[in-house]
């Protein structure tokens, strides 16, 4: 789902286009570029509209849809630095009866809502695709004085029943938390454990089993009593209020 569009024409002064517009289009499968270009019916997001060289151009976008490609034309011609597209991951419809999958993952809708600290790093790293390949590339809190601990609060993709739990604590050694608990939030607004407060180890992919009955729509990790962390996986399946969501959209 598209929220803003960014055409940024930075270094170009003399040769950036006076006007562009956007399209998007939401094509099945992994058809050539060409054949998109060519067949897909393609919707206008932005419209025509004049932009500045040497520019940050922002555009909001008010579409519900789910988009797969888009499209930015130039009139006539001219140099553009960067196109940003904003806006939050939704799985492709047609796989969701397909099993579990990772409802926490920010391809799939994801995303991080809120969290204690981000001192070093952005929370969002723990829901990123892949593996981490550096210590940067996760969330890392900065040293509690306080007696508290730090915590992340996570939207789920949809209402889900979460089977298991993968909290990656890899290339945090001297930093890693030394514990961790999980909690759901539940539709009707009431939180759940998920996993007890457990001890994890430093660098290691920990995998935890969980019971999924109690369906849950937001998850909050809580990490004792700070440190950093390489990814969250949540994996489990969409209820059908969840399921519902998403083909909604």
């Amino acid at each position: 789902m598209i929220a803003g569009v960014v055409v940024d024409t930075a270094w170009f002064k003399g040769n950036y286009p006076p006007e562009i517009s956007v399209e998007a289009t939401e094509v099945e499968g992994y058809p050539p570029a060409a054949e998109i270009a060519r067949d897909a019916l393609w919707h206008t997001i932005v419209q025509r509209t004049k932009v500045y060289g040497d520019s940050r151009n922002p555009f909001d976008v008010d579409s519900p849809r789910r988009w797969t490609h888009v499209r930015l034309t130039m009139y006539p011609d001219g140099g553009v630095a960067r196109l940003r597209v904003h806006g939050h991951g939704r799985p492709d419809p047609r796989f969701l009866q397909a099993g579990q999958f990772d409802l926490a993952a920010i391809e799939n809708g994801g995303l991080v809502t809120d969290c204690s600290n981000r001192f070093y790093s952005s929370p969002q790293n723990l829901l990123f695709p892949g593996v981490a390949r550096v210590m940067g590339d996760g969330w890392e809190t900065a040293r509690r004085r306080d007696g508290a601990n730090d915590w992340v609060h996570v939207r789920l993709a949809g209402e889900g029943l979460i089977r298991l739990a993968e909290i990656d604590t890899s290339y945090f050694v001297g930093n890693s938390p030394g514990a961790s608990a999980l909690q759901g939030l539940t539709a009707q607004g009431d939180w759940v454990p998920l996993l007890a407060r457990t001890a994890l180890q430093p660098d290691t992919r920990h995998r935890f089993l969980l019971d999924g009955q109690q369906p849950v729509t937001d998850v909050r990790l809580d990490i004792y009593p700070d440190g950093g962390l390489a990814r969250l996986r949540l994996f489990g399946e969409l209820t059908a209020a969840g399921r519902a969501s998403l083909q909604g959209h």
